[in-house]
């Protein structure tokens, strides 16, 4: 293998990271390094935003709902042909789940299992001198996790850097470069966190912008040469989903657009063929498919939309009286009898479930899962566990008649109870498959 690889990480969520690895993407694609980029557990949004800096599609690797063998399949392929991988962490370095070594879900686990190097991103806001007792912290925490160097974000000030840098690099670590501050290289949110770049309507423009401030402040040859070779022993993909179907309609627009990257790829590399369709542009699932997809995404925003599709719910009904469709999360919502908006309307839906949701009561759930079905479904057999994640606000309002799809229970292990539903061909609920456990 001929990657290097490097993983940016930060004491905490909002230091920056994003903002940092999407700018390095774009700054040495621009030099013309072969570059891709990976994150750490369940994110959704992030490996959209390495794929629109890089062109190369992005990657999950999360090593509490991968299998160990899963992921350095994973790892490997994503670093095949590559000069550079550089994996994004989620929020702080270390944080996990209390689990076995190197199965917490931390991207710890993976400078841990793989050698990776860290490149620490501090945001120096509020402090300076303190920041060298963070690093300190970090590069001595776990003697197995290497702190290659920082990168100082958010400093005020030329003097507000030198005090920050010259306190760090007394005790022995590089810095390699200083952004400082600027609101307009933040990324935009709502609800479940950033807004997806393939909605942002400037994101090139934006991501040529970040490139631009990191090419200005930080050392790239540096931070190149701080990576290390990715040296990932050959792992398999027998852990992955197995393709729910030959021909998998697949609902794909702005209301539907969390599908894990590694599931696509791995359904068409084991021969599947993904057929999208727009639900928001009424259009139905293919009839030539054998089986339809709904992934999660934002239908709570577009549900007046959904609700006019009559050609979108007329054919998901003929197509489930002998094919079975499934949907996770967002796609859970639709299939069932209503959703309500955040302005407290209620809008039909398909029907094909009997539950209703809401969005306007909200609640937020986020976590691992583990998922036991309960019957045979598009995510695998009747007692199969299957590992994955929830991160919504909706909550179901009127449950249903419909029988449970699993029993689900959180990454320790705690029971948690029935979820989603089943009836027919249909099945759905919210919690979303990352592999077979």
């Amino acid at each position: 293998m001929s990657a290097r690889a490097l993983i940016i990480g930060a004491p905490r969520s909002g230091s920056g990271k994003t903002s940092v690895t999407i700018g390095l993407l774009r700054a040495f694609a621009r030099r013309g390094v072969k570059v891709r980029g990976a994150k750490t557990g369940p994110d959704f949004i992030d490996p959209g935003f390495h794929e629109a800096a890089t062109g190369l599609p992005g990657l999950n690797l999360d090593s509490w709902a991968m299998e160990p063998d899963l992921l350095r399949h994973l790892a490997r392929a994503q670093a095949q042909d590559a000069e550079l991988l550089l994996i994004e962490s989620a929020m702080g370095l270390f944080d996990g789940i209390r689990s076995d070594r190197n199965r917490t879900g931390a991207a710890s686990d993976l400078a841990r299992q793989f050698g990776v190097p860290v490149l620490l991103v501090l945001d120096v806001s509020g402090q300076s001198q303190t920041a060298a007792a963070v690093a300190y912290g970090f590069a001595h925490y776990d003697p197995a996790v290497k702190i290659a160097g920082c990168v100082l974000n958010r400093a005020g000030s030329e003097r507000h850097r030198s005090l920050c840098s010259e306190a760090i690099a007394e005790i022995g670590l590089p810095v390699l470069g200083t952004v400082l501050r600027d609101p307009t290289l933040t990324l935009p949110e709502r609800h479940l966190g950033l807004v997806q770049a393939s909605e942002h309507p400037e994101m090139n423009a934006h991501i040529d912008r970040l490139a631009d401030a990191m090419e200005a402040a930080l050392d790239l040859d540096a931070i190149f040469e701080a990576a290390q070779p990715f040296d990932v022993t050959q792992g398999t993909p027998a852990h992955a989903l197995a393709p729910p179907g030959q021909r998998i309609a697949l609902a794909q627009d702005a209301a539907f657009t969390f599908l894990y990257p590694h599931l696509g790829r791995h359904w068409q590399d084991a021969g599947a063929e993904l057929v999208p369709f727009s639900p928001l542009a009424n259009e139905s699932p293919p009839e030539n498919c054998d089986v339809c997809w709904l992934p999660g995404g934002y239908p709570e925003l577009h549900a007046g939309a959904l609700a006019a599709a009559e050609n979108f719910r007329s054919g998901m009904q003929r197509f489930a009286e002998v094919k079975p469709v499934h949907g996770e999360c967002g796609g859970y919502m639709v299939l069932g009898e209503a959703l309500e908006d955040a302005e407290c309307e209620m809008h039909r839906m398909t029907g094909l479930l009997s539950h209703q949701t809401s969005f306007a009561k909200r609640k937020m759930n986020l976590g691992y899962r583990q998922a036991t079905l309960l019957a045979d479904s598009p995510l695998g057999r009747k007692g199969e566990t299957i590992r994955g994640h929830e991160f919504h606000y909706a909550r179901v309002i009127a449950p249903g008649t419909d029988e449970p799809l699993a029993t689900i229970a959180d990454g320790l292990g705690k029971e948690i109870g029935f979820s989603g539903g089943r009836r027919g061909h249909v099945s759905g609920s919210f919690f979303h498959a990352i592999a077979r456990g």
